[in-house]
């Protein structure tokens, strides 16, 4: 067996290009990509994709340059998570909410070359270019025209999107990974600008987390996929990939709510959706939501839905599935996997065990809760909290010029840490109670956010809720809680802080609550903690008396 070695025919690089052209062999002819009034087959958008690879490669895009991307959901976006990497450069789709500064910023950490900017983005980027210091060079610009916003092409721009396709060659040989362990991708974790965080993935990760996702998700052959969830977020959660994969058709939205949502699905006949937890808030809570007429699958993740939101969701006929993954795993990797007897158990109790994350993918190697002081595994008591770790192909190969921050996280004990606190229940299924750094400390004890809210989202007035520190002076914290209401019941702070005392422990109850017509979000629908936090912060500490625990 010792001479049996990895040859050429059998070690070619895995990489999830190679999905685009298996899906314009079987599945020519059937559509790929439907945007307002233009569709595409998978045949002209395998074209399409080497004619654009040709056009950048024509710029003197080499191997491993970063190539950026400021666009919404639209069909170049798509395109482009296929043309960037078959021109051997690194794609970079930037969150297209961000401020002029922070773009700036992140264009100049990733020594982007070549900048693709939607046509409603124009201003934003010349602004953030105009900050850029005289001695750095700036990438070129090609603008993404769209008929419906007949924004022209100035100067500053070297060409436009569609003027790449015509002129490119059909017949690129496109440029393979010489390993699978090369990168194809990069994405910023958050806004921040003193310290941005470029997560970098390989070839062979997103091969594996695309191909993974499908499978825990079931996804058959050719669904209709309504894109709802930003391609700027982590890659769409790898789905560009997957849905060439199967031969799945994208339906693509330039802006969307829950009335152009509802339509989309009568429409197009969607079967697949990928949304954050506020998009099934806004869905259940909509006037425009009635039942449907078919079922729709939606994945959901990103933060921990509450068992009253995944309730109303499901009571509509949405088939909700909730997974659990970060910008540094690429897509989902650890998934609330459904067991059939869990189906006769009452609707309360199944919304309960599915608003869990659950055991890790197929496609994971391990999935561990741990004490991050000891790396020992906590107990399966569904209560001890510790820190959520991996190992897996999809791991990412780190931060950008970053290695103390790749280090930090990505431990010489084999594992990655997440910095998500959970617990692990008897079962082998764990549950996020928080982010390390959203534990609130009151009294010496720890408590989850996470828990207050998912009480705070079964009153029948409450729309939002997110729970956060606010400093105290005899507690040290104690759980503030930010809602909106929606509109439909009335109620007071007092009668908030009641209805909470009924259904929490004592130290739990949140001592402030702060009734907004919206709470601040992320571009991807996450509520923006650190904002309430800095709220909070700024009210000063409460003065609470002492009390028993309970």
């Amino acid at each position: 067996m010792d001479e049996l070695k990895p040859t050429p025919p059998n070690s070619s690089p895995l990489t999830p290009i190679t999905f685009l052209e298996r899906a314009a062999t079987i599945y020519a002819d059937c559509p790929s990509i439907v945007y307002n009034n233009t569709t595409h087959n998978w045949s002209q958008t395998h074209s399409r994709c080497l004619k654009v690879a040709s056009s950048i490669a024509s710029f003197g895009i080499q191997r491993n340059h970063v190539v950026s991307v400021v666009a919404p959901n639209i069909p170049a976006m798509y395109e482009l998570h296929f043309a960037v990497p078959m021109a051997g450069a690194v794609l970079n789709t930037i969150n297209l909410r961000l401020d002029a500064r922070t773009i700036s910023v992140l264009l100049r950490h990733s020594e982007s070359k070549l900048l693709f900017v939607d046509c409603q983005s124009k201003s934003l980027i010349l602004e953030a270019l105009s900050l850029f210091p005289a001695e750095v060079l700036r990438p070129v610009l090609v603008l993404i025209e769209d008929d419906e916003f007949p924004i022209p092409k100035t100067d500053e721009f070297i060409t436009t999107y569609e003027e790449l396709v015509e002129r490119g060659d059909s017949g690129f040989n496109w440029i393979r990974p010489k390993s699978e362990f090369d990168p194809i991708a990069m994405n910023y974790t958050s806004g921040t600008t003193s310290a941005p965080k470029g997560v970098v993935h390989s070839h062979r990760g997103i091969f594996v987390v695309s191909l993974d996702s499908l499978i825990e998700w079931s996804v058959p052959k050719q669904p209709v996929y309504l894109w709802t969830l930003p391609m700027f977020h982590a890659n769409g959660w790898s789905y560009p990939w997957g849905m060439a994969a199967v031969g799945g058709t994208n339906i693509c939205l330039r802006k969307f709510d829950a009335g152009i949502i509802y339509d989309s699905i009568n429409k197009h006949g969607v079967t697949h959706i990928c949304a954050a937890p506020v998009v099934l808030n806004m869905l259940s809570n909509s006037p425009d939501s009635k039942p449907l007429k078919h079922p729709v699958y939606i994945m959901t993740a990103g933060s921990p839905p509450p068992a009253a939101v995944l309730f109303r969701t499901e009571s509509l006929g949405f088939v909700v599935h909730h997974g659990y993954g970060l910008t540094e795993t690429g897509g989902l990797v650890i998934s609330c996997t459904w067991k059939n007897h869990w189906n006769k158990f009452p609707a309360n109790e199944r919304a309960r065990l599915k608003s869990r994350q659950g055991v890790r993918t197929v496609g994971m190697a391990e999935v561990d809760v741990v004490d991050p002081e000891s790396g020992v595994s906590v107990k399966r008591d569904g209560s001890t909290l510790g820190e959520i770790v991996l190992k897996g192909a999809c791991v990412m190969l780190g931060y950008f010029k970053d290695p103390e921050g790749t280090s930090k996280c990505m431990k010489n004990d084999g594992w990655f840490y997440t910095g998500d606190v959970a617990v692990m229940h008897p079962d082998g299924y764990l549950e996020i109670k928080d982010r390390s750094k959203d534990v609130i400390i009151s009294g010496g004890e720890n408590l989850s956010s996470v828990e207050v809210e998912s009480v705070l989202y079964t009153h029948p007035a409450i729309n939002e809720a997110a729970v956060v520190a606010r400093p105290d002076e005899f507690w040290g914290e104690t759980p503030c809680a930010f809602v909106s209401l929606n509109g439909k019941h009335k109620a007071s702070e007092k009668d908030i802080i009641e209805f909470c005392r009924a259904k929490l422990p004592h130290y739990m109850v949140p001592k402030t609550v702060v009734i907004k017509q919206e709470l601040p979000k992320t571009s991807t629908g996450k509520i923006q903690k650190f904002v309430l936090r800095d709220i909070a912060k700024s009210m000063g500490k409460s003065n609470s008396k002492k009390m028993s625990r309970m």
